[in-house]
């Protein structure tokens, strides 16, 4: 199979060996993008993560609007419009086409993806396309209103608490029907699939490239199955389950924390003698759920004012959900884990003395962040085109059963929160056409890359996807990060060879990725903090 997949890459490249010209765009009008305006304050997110990462570059790119119909098969019913971006080939001489980006989500903008790529290798070889999908940003939005959150702050509510989380998402989906008018039910995949199909005929391309990163390696899955010959190369990076949008994805982050977690409890064993903490995988956790237990009755001062980056709603103080939520965090980028083990360590003689958490370890918590914000209004619309349970015991059951086996909650969906109702259990509209059926056929074999210890899109939806469409499978191993093309140097020259040359890689090959601390670290505070955020400024969502 791999030899047949290998002459016909090679043919590919021979027919690529000529340059591709630039289309001619049909009615797309192309000016310098626009600085976006400032966020309201109350849409900032509360991990650290700015708005304005590209302050200053936007006029380096273009920008246009495309006009597509709110539903693609009744066209007179309306339209919406959809921002997008390119940042044209380098080299015009070895343009090969276009590749269509997206970032994730649902609901991420992925309109500012070009000047990620300004300056690398693909950005000489091909124009690259960004778009807002339906819904997001600069395109024609979707937004539920703004209510109160009244779920328990905790990581292990009881179960008498169950019901808050119940009432809230029956709430938020109120919200949601309030202010998503007529629209909302057509903010669903297969629309936006057809809207990059809108995308590559406005661009006048007769096929389009593709890099997806998270739900944007359904929604890719989505568009070859609905426009095979459209599709020439395709690279899915941290991939979505084809089985499981979208309770069980979400679902599936706790069974992702508990294996980065017991990665974690295995390598700190190894160095009982540096930590204390245990000398098996069993015995640290247990110790961490001692630890867990005394911080529910006595939390652990920290020595200094909350950091301006620390998120509105933590306590000043390390009790069992900061804990909890640190160890879901911390234990995904390996190249710390002698840091997260220093500060475990450190609240554990600190619950024991009575004392409060040094500066260092306070500032070593407080840079250990979770994702980046995607659009909620589009989030909780497009992850209710699937059906969801309605059978409020069985979210209970479930939740039960994480709180007991993986607590650990990073913030955006793993722990108890991942198991709990959401608004589309109480969905307050008919999707207006099932989900599509994902398959390959009549497009080019293409990538899936994958990490062992995604803790957003937990590993098996990468081989599952792979088998489903006939990709090759690029694992990253030993790897708790989220999104690797552009981060991790072997992914990403693999990547390349792939969408510049059309060489495939192995039908199943491996990428190392930062490699854990060699020995326990000795280092001072601020050794400690400045590694710490090097991992979390890395471990962003895509």
């Amino acid at each position: 199979m791999f030899r047949k997949l290998l002459c016909t890459s090679m043919i590919v490249v021979l027919a690529a060996g000529m340059p591709v010209p630039a289309a001619a765009d049909r009615g797309v009008e192309w000016s310098p993008c626009a600085e976006p305006p400032p966020p309201d304050p109350s849409e900032e997110p509360d991990n650290g993560i700015s708005f304005d990462l590209w302050k200053g570059q936007w006029k380096y790119i273009e920008c246009a609007t495309v006009i597509v119909p709110v539903d693609h098969r009744r066209p007179q019913d309306g339209s919406l419009r959809i921002g997008i971006s390119r940042l044209k080939a380098g080299d015009p001489v070895l343009r090969k086409g276009v590749v269509l980006f997206n970032p994730g989500g649902p609901g991420g903008g992925g309109l500012s993806m070009p000047l990620a790529l300004r300056g690398s290798e693909l950005a000489k070889h091909y124009d690259i396309i960004g778009f807002d999908p339906r819904g997001v940003g600069r395109s024609s939005a979707v937004k539920c209103e703004r209510i109160p959150d009244t779920r328990p702050r905790t990581s292990r509510p009881t179960d008498a608490e169950f019901v808050a989380f119940t009432e809230y998402a029956r709430a938020h989906e109120d919200a949601c029907r309030r202010a998503g008018g007529g629209i909302r039910p057509f903010i669903n995949t297969a629309n936006t699939a057809r809207d990059m199909d809108v995308i590559r005929t406005a661009l006048s391309e007769r096929k389009i490239n593709y890099v997806g990163y998270s739900y944007g390696t359904y929604l890719g899955a989505v568009y070859g199955s609905l426009f095979p010959h459209r599709l020439n190369r395709s690279v899915l990076d941290s991939s979505i389950h084809p089985d499981w949008p979208w309770r069980d994805q979400g679902r599936q982050q706790s069974v992702a924390a508990r294996f980065n977690v017991e990665q974690w409890t295995d390598w700190v064993a190894q160095r009982d003698g540096t930590y204390h903490l245990g000398t098996t995988r069993s015995a640290v956790l247990a110790t961490i759920e001692e630890l867990a237990a005394r911080l529910a009755d006595t939390p652990v001062p920290f020595t200094r004012d909350r950091p301006e980056n620390w998120p509105t709603y933590w306590p000043r103080s390390f009790d069992r959900t900061v804990l909890d939520r640190f160890l879901a965090l911390a234990t995904q980028p390996r190249s710390v884990w002698d840091v997260t083990a220093e500060v475990v360590a450190e609240v554990r003689r600190a619950v024991a003395d009575g004392t409060a958490m040094s500066a260092d370890a306070s500032t070593a918590v407080s840079l250990v962040r979770g994702i980046a914000k995607v659009d909620d209004g589009v989030y909780d619309t497009v992850t209710c085109e699937a059906d969801w349970p309605t059978d409020l015991a069985a979210y209970y059951e479930d939740m039960r059963a994480v709180r007991e086996h993986s607590p650990w909650v990073d913030g955006n969906g793993s722990g108890v929160i991942s198991a709990a109702p959401t608004n589309c259990t109480f969905r307050s509209f008919t999707p207006p056409e099932p989900l599509v059926p994902l398959r390959r056929a009549g497009y080019p074999a293409g990538l899936v890359v994958q990490a062992d210890g995604d803790p957003a899109t937990q590993y098996d939806g990468g081989p599952a996807m792979a088998a489903r469409l006939g990709d090759q499978l690029i694992s990253v191993r030993d790897s708790g990060r989220h999104g690797h093309y552009g981060s991790n140097p072997c992914v990403t020259a693999k990547v390349d060879d792939y969408l510049i040359n059309g060489v495939l890689p192995p039908s199943r090959s491996e990428c190392a990725d930062e490699p854990r601390p060699s020995t326990p670290a000795d280092g001072g505070g601020r050794d400690k903090a400045d590694r710490v955020r090097m991992a979390a400024d890395r471990s962003y969502w895509r």
